[in-house]
């Protein structure tokens, strides 16, 4: 333990007055907001979500730190800006991180070490990874309060760059590096995460897409069997087998259609009379086209939508293909194109949450990894979501709400009776982090 007693020498001084330093604050954490995380991650269950599924083989004797612990302890770290697994070692004694996971400041046990996190990431086989998958699909239905109406998910995945020679890590010509390339659902209205899956660093085949949507959709209807589902992507996963099984289970979609010769044909009138009238009347031109198009290996006939552009630059045409009635436009540019929200998800689950931390060998190891991420990034999106509706905060990345409501400075005290925690007086978003705490305690994340 540090001497309480030892004097920072050498300080200038201030107006004169001289500066000296001792340290003797006390508890203290950089890190107070953790404790609110701590609210969110029991109201919605993620570590028991995350770890019911492992069979702990340790002698109950000689465990000091249960499988839900470490997961928490894990996610809490993650959504306060440590993803690195050794960054625990130096935070093991802090209080906010100890209170976090249940302990208290002073008395209680300090965190676990890096091996010992090391060796739960590593403990999970193929088949309780599945079941861990399911739990938190579980989870975000179980995060809605009542049965929602309609529900969107959007499809998407990106670049993994890998580390070494690690299990499932493959050459990619369109990123130009070795990598995995994980596939991530969000729910479109509300930005919950919905599953996030590692898998090889190349384009998904109608296959899998498939038989990744039957347990996604299975999972959510077991829950709410009539709930209408949209399902929204690029044209990376339109295929023949992903149109049939959106038609076997009765789901919405709308989905882009990579251009091709026949489309080509097609768009060429169109484009034409966009061109002739972009250069005699308007800078850009814009039209949109309903018609029935059916490719060789389609089973039917499907709804098209070509929107024609042309500008002083160019002119383009892009497709889309969708079950849903309505106007072209309307389908086009209040639905379809709200698909790049889904982007910014993922761009906060990698730049924010750093989901992309798949270091280990072993695909099983980082795919537990990746749903720990997953984990960390719920944390930080409760705390977006339990904002009042109008405020600046609902639209702030998730960077934003880590640095303003959870890197805050507490000390902490340990009573008799209670555990004291004082935050800085200076702290200029007291009463809306007031607000954020009530929300999850009294509504729920």
């Amino acid at each position: 333990m540090r001497d309480a007693t030892l004097l920072l020498a050498g300080l200038s001084p201030v107006e004169g007055k001289p500066l000296t330093g001792r340290f003797d604050a006390g508890r203290l954490s950089s890190d107070g907001g953790v404790v609110v995380l701590r609210e969110v991650a029991l109201r919605l269950g993620l570590a028991e979500a995350i770890t019911a599924p492992l069979r702990d083989a340790r002698d109950p004797a000689r465990v000091q730190h249960s499988y839900a612990d470490m997961a928490l302890s894990r996610m809490v770290m993650i959504a306060a800006g440590y993803e690195d697994c050794n960054d625990i070692d130096g935070l093991r004694a802090d209080p906010a991180f100890k209170i976090a996971i249940g302990r208290s400041p002073d008395s209680g046990a300090d965190l676990m070490s890096q091996p010992t996190l090391s060796r739960l990431e590593n403990e999970p086989n193929w088949r309780t990874l599945t079941r861990i998958g399911l739990n938190l699909i579980d989870v975000t239905c179980r995060s809605w309060a009542r049965p929602p109406q309609v529900i969107t998910l959007d499809i998407d995945d990106t670049d993994d760059p890998a580390h070494g020679q690690q299990e499932l890590a493959l050459f990619n010509a369109h990123f130009d590096c070795t990598c995995f390339q994980p596939i991530h659902i969000f729910e479109a209205t509300s930005g919950k995460p919905v599953l996030s899956l590692l898998r090889p660093g190349k384009r998904p085949s109608g296959g899998e897409t498939v038989r990744i949507l039957r347990h996604v959709i299975g999972r959510i209807r077991k829950h709410w069997p009539k709930v209408r589902i949209l399902v929204r992507s690029d044209s990376h996963y339109l295929s023949p087998e992903t149109l049939d099984f959106l038609h076997e289970v009765g789901c919405d979609y709308i989905l882009g259609l990579a251009i091709n010769e026949r489309l080509r044909e097609i768009a060429a009138p169109w484009l034409a009379q966009c061109e002739t009238r972009c250069s005699c009347r308007q800078r850009k031109v814009r039209r949109f086209h309903q018609f029935a198009y059916a490719a060789r290996s389609w089973s039917r006939n499907e709804k098209v939508i070509a929107r024609i552009e042309a500008t002083d630059m160019g002119s383009d045409a892009r497709f889309i293909v969708t079950n849903l009635e309505g106007r072209g436009k309307t389908l086009y540019e209040r639905v379809y194109c709200q698909r790049g929200a889904a982007e910014n998800l993922i761009k906060d689950m990698k730049r924010t949450v750093r989901s992309d931390k798949t270091a280990c060998s072993r695909w099983e190891a980082n795919q537990f990894r990746l749903f720990l991420h997953m984990g960390a990034y719920w944390l930080l999106h409760a705390l977006r979501r339990a904002a009042p509706k109008r405020s600046r905060w609902r639209g702030a990345t998730l960077e934003t709400i880590r640095r303003t409501f959870v890197k805050i400075a507490v000390r902490v005290e340990e009573l008799k009776g209670k555990i004291k925690l004082a935050f800085p007086a200076a702290y200029p978003h007291q009463t809306m982090l007031a607000t954020i705490i009530g929300a999850i305690t009294t509504r729920g994340p």
